[in-house]
C-alpha cells in the first residue's frame, strides 16, 4: 500500500467537502492530508486528499467519487510528475541567547521564514514537499516545539498536463 494524491474539483457549495470526506470514511480510508481551496474558476472548489491503499481500492473510491453530483473530476497525481508543497508554522521555545541563534541558523538552512518573534519563544513558516517539513520539524524538537500546525499537502501536475474542468 502506498500513499495516493488526489486531486478532485468539485462545485464550490456548501456540504460537498461533507460528502467527499464521507465516501472516503464508508470506505474505510483514513485520510492523511486534507486541503481544500477555490481555484481557478471561482465557483469552482479543489479537494487535495491523501489517502494510503492499493491501487484497486483507491480506483473504486475515484469511481465511486464521480458518481458524486458536485464533482466535476477526479485524477490520482501519484504516478504523475508533479509539485507537491505543505506549509507549516512550527513555535519553537527559544530564550535569548544561544538557541535562538541556532534556530534562525536552522531556519535559514531550510530557508524557512521566522514570522514572529516572542520573549521566549519563535514561529517559523516553511513551505516544502512533507520530507522538508518533517526534517525541520525533528530538529526543532531539541528545543522544544510548543505547537505545530501543517496544512496537508497540496499537488499540481508539472509540464502542460492540468487537472482542470472540462469547461
Amino acid at each position: 500500500m502506498k500513499p495516493h494524491t488526489l486531486s478532485i474539483l468539485v462545485e464550490n457549495k456548501p456540504g460537498v467537502l461533507s460528502r467527499v470526506t464521507g465516501l472516503f470514511s464508508r470506505r474505510g480510508f483514513n485520510i492523511e492530508s486534507l486541503a481544500v481551496g477555490t481555484c481557478e474558476e471561482p465557483d469552482m472548489s479543489r479537494i487535495t486528499i491523501v489517502v494510503i491503499g492499493d491501487d484497486a481500492k483507491v480506483e473504486q473510491v475515484m469511481k465511486q467519487l464521480h458518481k458524486l453530483i458536485d464533482v466535476i473530476k477526479v485524477s490520482d497525481l501519484t504516478e504523475n510528475e508533479r509539485v507537491e508543497r505543505e506549509l507549516a508554522l512550527i513555535k519553537v521555545n527559544a530564550e535569548p541567547g544561544t538557541s535562538r541563534a541556532e534556530i534562525m541558523q536552522i531556519a535559514q538552512s531550510f530557508r524557512a521564514q521566522i514570522v514572529d518573534v516572542g520573549s521566549k519563544s519563535v514561529i517559523l513558516q516553511v513551505t516544502g514537499d512533507t520530507d522538508k517539513v518533517d526534517a525541520l520539524e525533528k530538529l526543532l524538537r531539541q528545543y522544544g516545539v510548543k505547537e505545530l500546525v501543517r496544512t496537508g499537502r497540496i499537488g499540481i501536475p508539472r509540464g502542460s498536463k492540468i487537472v482542470a474542468s472540462l469547461k
